[in-house]
């Protein structure tokens, strides 16, 4: 799915009014490269559920952290840093919008902290992708739990953690500009930035 809506925001620009928030609330300051960063993992996941695998029955659910490694150390160069950049984004959304939950699993939020940290900071160690890659890596591992709290704070502000269907129904109201759709948004507490659109009135590029 394209990012460019036509009509209402973005899927980027509803995450980043979310996340400059709660950077705010919490005073922190962070690499502009880190924050587009942040903004893009939650906007993907969103869009394209790049975070979770399908199972039987075709629920979609959190990848074992364990596989991601896996194939991290036994493919080549590129595999090894696309998996570990995987392992890191899983780690931080799951551990940030699924916390509570972690908590009652075999697998508890410190081993996922302890994951995504190591593989932001082997990523921060590889002479490879875009400019000021190394830097934003670096960050990520160094302040890997204050993110964690970051993308918590984020969840309870929209109500995300407790009902992913509410991120199914924001994109229903991009794509839409149904006012029905918008009033049960907001009776659940999302803000629309003045409320929904027209319509659009042809197809979106793909």
């Amino acid at each position: 799915m394209s990012d460019r809506i036509v009509v209402g925001k973005s899927a980027q620009e509803f995450f980043r009014e979310l996340v400059s928030d709660a950077l705010s609330h919490r005073r922190l300051q962070i690499q502009e490269a880190t924050e587009f960063y942040l903004v893009n993992l939650l906007a993907q996941h969103l869009q394209e559920e790049r975070l979770l695998a399908r199972v039987e029955g075709g629920e979609a659910q959190a990848e074992p952290l364990a596989l991601i490694l896996k194939r991290a150390l036994e493919g080549d160069r590129e595999a090894r840093w696309r998996n570990l950049k995987r392992l890191g984004d899983t780690s931080l959304f799951v551990s940030g919008f699924f916390g509570d939950s972690l908590a009652r699993s075999l697998v508890d939020i410190d081993y996922y902290i302890a994951m995504g940290e190591r593989a932001y900071d082997a990523l921060s160690e590889e002479p490879r992708g875009p400019s000021g890659a190394q830097e934003l890596f670096a960050e990520l591992a160094e302040r890997f739990p204050q993110f964690v709290d970051l993308f918590a704070e984020i969840a309870e502000l929209a109500d995300l953690g407790s009902n992913r269907g509410l991120l199914r129904l924001y994109e229903r109201f991009l794509l839409t500009g149904s006012e029905r759709v918008a009033q049960r948004l907001r009776e659940r507490g999302v803000a629309l930035f003045g409320g929904p659109g027209r319509p659009r009135s042809g197809p979106f590029k793909q």
